[in-house]
């Protein structure tokens, strides 16, 4: 396939006229690259796999069959016979297909690839104009751009034209490709769409005072800011949430409808929210500023507090894709976009980054292993765009999309998370996933390498093995999951209805520790020599979960979860009808068992027997045709 892509591109054009651990991130705690983390085995090499083999090359040929690339070959020649079609983002499944593209090269090096990715970085070079402006559904046909744009640059840019939208996606996959390959060739040409609103948007004289109508461009201009050093980035970033609210546009649908500093609540499309408020996370975190620190905590509590689904999906609604009211979580009708769990994750794991307390990793960890894997099937060939709690037989996962932002979001985001598995602050190295990985981590000064052995989420055991060149003290904080300290979420949306009490136990070359929590984690602080052993034990037993009695559409229902995976009752697997399925709370039984002969997550997937009711992890769900599903079940 990549042999006849860039034939393909190559055609097209004769026709037409190592990156490190990201210290001194000006976080409070520092990223570990993904360049750092090799995941070598387990539950996420099977979805690294599929992502390599499987999503990003199945997203590279709909670029060519859908005509993302032709447009940035017109763009290069424009002509006012070219009738615009598609939507004014498209240009951004090219961009988050080589986002993702960069993350496995840096994982799986590919020689081909990294040539594919090269050509067509030459088609997007070309399509760029002199003073740096890339938007191909603007520039291929100027005086008749697509009818969601005007004539006029930046007209629209607070409706729906999407030009900084294009703009933040840009920024994001340069920089995950100037990381994994060292190369510029892509930077260069973000730097220089960067460059060109920087000059043309702010408060000053000639420039026009505009925000994002779609957010994303401050959590890419605050990476950019990273990435180069530049100040001006960061102060962009902060200028569009500066002036979101003070502008003309003042909607809900777009966080608009008031000043971010005066936000206390989740509102409108849970997209556009997930970016804007990542990017309030960023600006507060790498600025120090106050009052956008306390707007994002205001609103990260509404979110945790009232309008998170227990798979860590939000969006409650198919009216403009967004957030509901408090403690509005219909399951059937629960929209859950995929895009918007990544958002969700963004949002967490910079909340993190600024705080560093494990609460956020807690809905972090919860919302990866289902609102967001939910949305891409175990093959990583076909999508979910919404994923609902409850299904009645008319969902079917779908081999693309028109609107293709959430399989290509998947791209992008499935190979980043090795990057989300560690972090350090000082002397401090914070274990935070869980995964089957080597990684080589600086930490105040030095390297420390470590390995992960582990088969979770099956089961709670993790061995760390840590390796030093010389003997030297450090802290390891081993996050200690909130599902193990007997809390759902860190808020009291949802709770456990079981009256067990599950453990955990940390010993350190076979002696056990009596370590105390720090905000969520195990410090252990000693003299770590090359060849020391660290033995996690997590309990890990299914769990009743019931939810506020606020939350109308689950009353008299429960859920059920296994360490960080909640479970559904799906049809292929139930004689009776899973929506009319009830559990004795009082007295129902479990058993966990695997099934090696159910087609949904390959050789590896655990199922549990509750009654009569057999239950498999959300995230597999709809691999076996249409019929009925529940994660909310009746009680009794």
């Amino acid at each position: 396939m990549r042999k006849n892509l860039i034939l393909f591109l190559s055609v097209l054009l004769l026709c037409s006229c190592g990156g490190t651990q990201e210290s001194g991130s000006g976080y409070p705690v520092t990223p570990v690259s993904f360049t750092n983390v090799h995941v070598s085995g387990g539950f996420w090499a099977e979805r690294l796999s599929a992502a390599r083999e499987v999503t990003i090359p199945l997203a590279f040929s709909k670029c060519e069959s859908e005509g993302r690339y032709g447009n940035f070959v017109r763009a290069a020649c424009p002509d006012t016979s070219y009738v615009v079609g598609g939507f004014p983002f498209d240009d951004t499944d090219v961009y988050k297909t080589i986002e993702g593209a960069s993350y496995s090269l840096q994982t799986y090096p590919d020689a081909a690839l990294e040539a594919y990715i090269d050509s067509v970085l030459v088609l997007v070079a070309a399509a760029q104009e002199p003073d740096g402006y890339l938007n191909t559904a603007y520039t291929m046909n100027p005086k008749h751009p697509h009818p969601w744009m005007d004539t006029v640059r930046w007209n629209k840019v607070e409706d729906l034209s999407h030009e900084f939208y294009n703009l933040g996606h840009m920024v994001e996959a340069a920089v995950a490709h100037y990381q994994a390959t060292g190369k510029r060739n892509f930077l260069d040409i973000a730097v220089r769409y960067a460059d060109c609103v920087c000059r043309e948007i702010g408060d000053g004289a000639g420039q026009r005072c505009l925000v994002p109508g779609h957010q994303i461009a401050e959590m890419a201009l605050a990476k950019l800011y990273l990435t180069t050093g530049d100040r001006k980035y960061l102060d962009q970033a902060k200028f569009f949430l500066d002036k979101r609210g003070r502008t003309q546009k003042k909607q809900a649908y777009s966080q608009s409808h008031k000043p971010v500093v005066e936000q206390d609540e989740a509102v409108g499309h849970a997209v556009r929210a997930g970016y804007m408020y990542a990017g309030i996370a960023d600006v507060a975190a790498l600025t120090g500023d106050s009052a956008y620190i306390r707007a994002i905590d205001r609103i990260w509590e509404n979110i945790v507090g009232k309008k998170l689904y227990l798979t860590g999906g939000v969006g409650a609604t198919s009216n403009g894709e967004a957030f509901g009211e408090n403690y509005e979580l219909p399951n059937y009708t629960a929209y859950c976009e995929t895009c918007a769990a990544i958002a969700n994750v963004y949002v967490n794991y910079r909340l993190f980054l600024l705080h560093g307390d494990a609460r956020y990793y807690d809905v972090l960890e919860r919302t990866l292993y289902n609102g967001v894997i939910s949305g891409m099937s175990v093959d990583g060939g076909r999508f979910f765009y919404p994923n609902p709690l409850e299904s009645h037989g008319e969902h079917e996962r779908q081999p693309w999309f028109g609107c293709a932002c959430c399989p290509s979001n998947l791209c992008r985001f499935i190979p980043s998370v090795p990057g989300y598995v560690y972090a350090v602050k000082d002397d401090c190295l914070y274990v935070n996933l869980f995964m089957q990985n080597e990684a080589d981590v600086v930490l105040d000064g030095g390297h420390v390498q470590i390995r992960q052995t582990t088969d979770y989420p099956w089961d709670g055991d993790v061995v760390l093995d840590v390796d030093v060149p010389a003997t030297r003290n450090f802290a390891l904080a081993i996050r200690i999951p909130g599902w193990v300290r007997g809390q759902v979420v860190p808020s009291d949306l949802y709770r456990y209805a079981d009256g067990r009490q599950l453990g955990y136990s940390v010993r350190v070359n076979g002696q056990e520790q009596a370590a105390g929590l720090q905000d969520g984690y195990c410090v252990l602080r000693r003299e770590w020599t090359a060849g020391d052993r660290v033995e996690v034990h997590f309990d890990m037993q299914p769990r009743l979960v019931a939810a506020h009695d606020s939350v109308e559409a689950d009353r008299g229902r429960v859920a059920v979860e296994r360490g960080p995976l909640v479970y559904c009752a799906e049809w292929p697997d139930n004689r009776q009808d899973v929506l009319q399925a009830v559990l004795d709370t009082q007295h129902v039984a479990f058993t966990v068992s695997d099934l090696p002969d159910v087609p949904v997550a390959g050789s590896h997937v655990r199922a549990i027997q509750a009654d009569d009711v057999t239950l498999i992890p959300y995230y597999a769900w709809a691999h076996r045709g249409k019929g009925n599903m529940a994660v909310w079940l009746r009680a009794r």
